[in-house]
């Protein structure tokens, strides 16, 4: 009979599922997220779905990205820190929405744990918003899943959805590239969200089994600790939000070839070939097909990439890295963005307007013939 109790009767709080405390962080968020919300947004947080208004488009194409934070949460566990984070989900998601010229619509989030506490979850939702807002993009919905003997305890893990629009003519696809094109970039705010299970391990933070309260006074202890070329402590250099280029990139869409967001696999040398025509087809890569090719896709001799490492300043976080890790040059630039975030290939006449309008962009190399198995060469 429904409402009737034993007292050896189990219950859902007691396997580690609080529906109240669920309720609570709704409500909570629920006005964190109304404040992203334009006219275009008829339903949000509550609701089974969120819905949205597509405005006037001659002929819209929607686009679509989903990414994770990685073990970069690891790092904000151990400080305490979690807005950053959900500024990174965004981040990370509107950035490769825009590769193809598109305007990031709205987002969605998913938060899954065994017991992160209530005010570490609205501390994530509320750096989600402010990434959002800052986007132009609405949080219209998302989940919070709590999953005792899935996660371990403190571990936690996120993951962003988006969707944008661009009308059909105005993608950016790099089919028009051509050899002797500028390669721009904009710098990178710090290692964004890639390299940190190998940043982790140089520095002994966030590894091995569940951390005893030695352990973890130990790691913290680590993330503490200033250095000199840093100007801050490690923590704070290694939770640098995940920057967002969609307001820099705006005004200069029009002139953009291909664009390469450096993350994921492979760094700079994987991810600037996916912005490059195919050389067998002669058309660009494929819109958020989400498949990192390698170094060495492609059939036959078609276009590569040359950045000339000497363009910019790699900033003192990823030579601490090395140093300390002992890592190898190669396998720097194949793990890290070396402080750059994203490559975009432009006519070489529209340089000095671009750069005009955009001053922090860098000339970091060129589009030339490919010569050898790499589609990036770094010299």
């Amino acid at each position: 009979m429904i409402g009737s109790e034993t007292e050896r009767s189990l219950t859902y709080a007691g396997a580690g599922v609080d529906d109240q405390a669920a309720r609570r962080f709704v409500e909570r968020i629920r006005p964190i997220a109304k404040s992203t919300h334009g006219p275009e947004v008829l339903a949000g947080v509550g609701p089974f779905a969120g819905m949205f208004r597509l405005g006037s488009y001659r002929e819209p194409v929607l686009v679509s990205s989903t990414d994770s934070v990685g073990t970069k949460v690891k790092i904000g566990a151990l400080l305490g820190r979690y807005q950053g984070l959900g500024i990174d989900l965004v981040n990370q998601s509107v950035n490769d929405v825009l590769t193809v010229g598109a305007e990031p619509l709205f987002f969605l989030d998913y938060i899954a744990s065994s017991s992160l506490g209530e005010d570490a979850k609205v501390a994530v939702v509320e750096g989600v918003a402010s990434a959002c807002r800052e986007a132009g993009c609405a949080l219209i919905g998302g989940e919070t899943a709590t999953m005792p003997d899935v996660y371990a305890p403190g571990d936690f893990d996120l993951v962003g959805f988006v969707v944008g629009v661009v009308e059909r003519d105005a993608i950016i696809d790099g089919s028009s590239i051509r050899e002797g094109d500028v390669l721009l970039a904009l710098p990178s705010s710090g290692l964004h969200t890639n390299g940190y299970s190998l940043a982790r391990r140089v520095f002994s933070v966030g590894v091995g089994g569940p951390s005893d309260a030695g352990r973890t006074a130990e790691e913290r202890a680590r993330l503490d600790r200033e250095y000199e070329e840093l100007g801050c402590t490690l923590g704070e250099a290694l939770l640098a939000p995940h920057r967002s280029y969609v307001p820099a990139m705006r005004p200069v869409l029009s002139k953009v070839k291909g664009m390469a967001h450096i993350t994921g696999g492979g760094a700079l040398i994987e991810n600037v070939p996916r912005m490059l025509p195919s050389a067998s087809s002669g058309q660009g890569p494929s819109a958020g097909s989400g498949q990192v090719p390698s170094a060495s896709s492609g059939r036959g001799p078609g276009l590569a990439a040359r950045l000339d490492r000497a363009a910019w300043d790699v900033p003192p976080l990823f030579r601490l890295i090395q140093r300390e890790g002992g890592i190898a040059e190669e396998e720097m630039w194949r793990t890290f963005n070396m402080g750059l975030g994203l490559v975009f290939a432009v006519d070489p006449s529209d340089v000095a307007t671009i750069r005009s309008a955009l001053p922090e962009a860098l000339v970091v190399g060129e589009v030339t013939k490919q010569t050898g198995e790499s589609r990036t060469i770094i010299e």
